[in-house]
Order: structure tokens, then C-alpha cells, then sequence
């Protein structure tokens, strides 16, 4: 009954700060612009984003949390999350969905959304806060734009660990098939390793661009590939509702226990103990293959068998050892700090 009040509430946010250079680094294959720099995006860049706070329902303060989708040309979803964002609160049932547009010159968004009996929800964006608001209109709560990271970001590898590539200012790709860095230091999309590896931990840092006009597999699509044919799956899934083939999705296997994928153009981690598929001699299988992965430091898969491999990699059968592979899918997703530490 208390979430369901929650999901009766509307919202009212967030003003737009002053306009950013629009000048996209890139194009996707639809021809929309993809965005790499944060510096270079769109207005909209900046009221996208996650909200948090609390709002007062019968003299308590009860946590509820808010993602802003942009979608182009001053368009917006949002998703209201009861209880706080997801991973920090919310209960992984109720939320509302509804949607904004910018207004007049810009400087408003309005917001609208259908609460679960029907009723029409009205609220906006502007002077740089974002409250909660009650049937009557009145405020009863305040959100504030936050910037969650992963407490896993910037982790160094472990005592027998193998640096696959740093970035910054060591942009050494000797241990990767077709390694390429952009000019800003990162590791580019396609990139395979030269070693092979069998059961490991393994530590990605990966940055999916702001592409707010395109929609579905064709925003920020990318994957990490482990043995070259088991694929946790990067996408620009923020807001979504964390399918196997969003992100954190193992494709075609198993989806997230829940969506935890930030923002495009924020740092986000993949934290993978990944053993191998066990055979018999050489090529009859005994085991299937099996992951623990932790997105930006939350469970996300425990021990997930994996019963078959994932078309698109490089290694087109399963096998006891394989390379990590970092999909090329046509969007310029960039990459740092990956390791592996082996455990066989």
C-alpha cells in the first residue's frame, strides 16, 4: 500500500543548466549522433540523469528515487523508482513510467505520467531542483541530480593479475589483436586479446556513448565476449527494464536480477568470476560454463550456468580456454583498466 501511494505521486524537476557545445565526436550507423565527450553533448545531457530524496506521506519521509531519459530534441522518459534508485532501495516491483518535453523557450520541461488508477500525474523541469509533488500540487519532498560510482571503479589488479590495457597515459595494446585508442587515451570497440584464458576474475571499466535519438540494440551496443563466445552484454540500457540482451544481460542465457546501468558517458564496471566449461577429453562436455558478475558493484548473476555459447565472437565453439573479446557493433563504446587475474 505505501509504494502504491508512492506511484501516486508526480514529479516536478531538474532546470537546464546553460547549453553545452553540440558538436557530436561521432555518428552511429543510423547516422544519429553519438556523443563520447560529456564536454560535447547536447543540453538535454545534463537534465538526464538520476534522481534521489525522500518525500513526506502521512508525516514520514519515505526514499524514492527518479531516472531522466533523454530522447532527442528536448524529449524525455522518466521512471519513478519507489523506495530509491535501483540497487539502493527500490523494492525491484512498483515504478511508473511517464514522459516530458521542453516548453516555450526551452527552459521547462513538462512531465506526464498515469498513475496505476488512471489518474493523469502533471509536474515540470526547471530551476535546478526536482520535487515530488502531491494530488493537490503542493510540494512534499525534494530529489537531487546525483552521480553514482561503481565502488569498484579504478581498482587495481590484484597480486597475479595481467593488465590487458590501462589508458591515459599508458595506452599499451602489445596484448591485444587490433588494439586501437582514441585520442583521448581509451580503448576503442573490436579489440581482442592474444592470450587465452580459462577459469579468472576479471575487471572491465567501459563508457557507453550518449546516442539520445537512437533506441533499443542501436544505443551503445557493445559486449564483453568471455572465452570469445559467452557475452555479457554492454548497452545504453539506463532506465530500461534489464532483459538478457540489455545491459548486464548474459544473452540469450539470463537477464539481470537488476538493472544497474548508469547514464551513458559514466564510468561503469564489470566485476566477473568466471569459470569454464569442463570437458571430457577433448571435445565432449561435461559442465557448462558458469558467472558471478557484480555491474558498478552490485550482484547482478550468482553463479549463473551458462548452457551454450553466444553467437557473434570470435571462437565459434565452446572450449576450455578462449580470449576476452570486446564487440564492435557499430557504436563507439571506450574501455580502461581491464585485468584478469587467472585462476587455472
Amino acid at each position: 500500500m505505501r509504494h502504491l501511494r508512492f506511484l501516486r505521486l508526480f514529479l516536478a524537476a531538474c532546470a537546464m543548466s546553460p547549453s553545452l557545445a553540440a558538436g557530436p565526436a561521432t555518428a552511429a550507423p543510423t547516422g544519429n549522433p553519438a556523443f563520447t565527450d560529456p564536454a560535447q553533448a547536447d543540453a538535454d545531457f545534463r537534465v538526464q540523469g538520476e534522481y534521489a530524496g525522500e518525500v513526506q506521506i502521512d508525516g514520514r519521509s519515505l526514499p524514492l528515487g527518479v531516472h531522466v531519459i533523454a530522447l532527442g530534441d528536448g524529449k524525455f522518459d522518466f521512471v519513478v523508482y519507489p523506495g530509491g534508485l535501483p540497487g539502493a532501495g527500490w523494492n525491484a516491483a512498483d515504478k511508473i513510467r511517464g514522459t516530458g518535453a521542453r516548453e516555450g523557450d526551452g527552459a521547462t520541461v513538462t512531465l506526464e505520467a498515469v498513475d496505476p488508477n488512471g489518474v493523469t500525474r502533471k509536474g515540470r523541469i526547471e530551476n535546478g531542483s526536482l520535487f515530488a509533488l502531491a494530488d493537490a500540487g503542493n510540494d512534499i519532498g525534494s530529489l537531487v541530480r546525483i552521480d553514482r560510482a561503481s565502488p569498484t571503479l579504478g581498482q587495481k589488479p590484484p597480486e597475479g593479475a595481467i593488465s590487458i590495457f590501462i589508458g591515459g597515459a599508458d595506452t599499451d595494446t602489445s596484448r591485444l589483436v587490433d588494439g586501437r585508442v582514441s585520442s583521448d587515451g581509451l580503448l576503442m570497440e573490436g579489440v581482442t586479446t592474444k592470450d587465452t584464458f580459462g577459469d579468472a576474475r576479471w575487471h572491465i571499466e567501459f563508457r557507453l556513448p550518449y546516442q539520445p535519438k537512437d533506441r533499443g540494440q542501436a544505443r551503445g551496443n557493445s559486449g564483453a565476449y568471455l572465452q570469445g563466445c559467452y557475452e555479457v552484454q554492454m548497452l545504453d540500457s539506463f532506465g530500461l527494464d534489464g532483459k538478457d540482451n540489455e545491459c548486464g544481460g548474459i544473452y540469450k542465457a539470463a537477464a539481470p536480477r537488476v538493472n544497474a546501468c548508469l547514464p551513458p558517458l559514466a564510468w561503469q564496471t564489470y566485476d566477473i568470476d568466471f569459470t569454464a566449461p569442463r570437458f571430457d577429453g577433448d571435445t565432449t562436455k561435461i559442465a557448462n560454463a558458469r558467472m558471478t558478475v557484480r555491474h558498478n558493484g552490485i550482484l547482478i548473476h550468482d553463479d549463473q550456468e551458462i548452457p551454450t555459447f553466444t553467437p557473434g565472437g570470435p571462437q565459434k565453439q565452446e572450449a576450455a580456454r578462449g580470449p576476452l573479446f570486446l564487440q564492435n557493433h557499430g557504436n563507439p563504446v571506450r574501455y580502461r583498466n581491464i585485468w584478469v587475474l587467472p585462476k587455472s
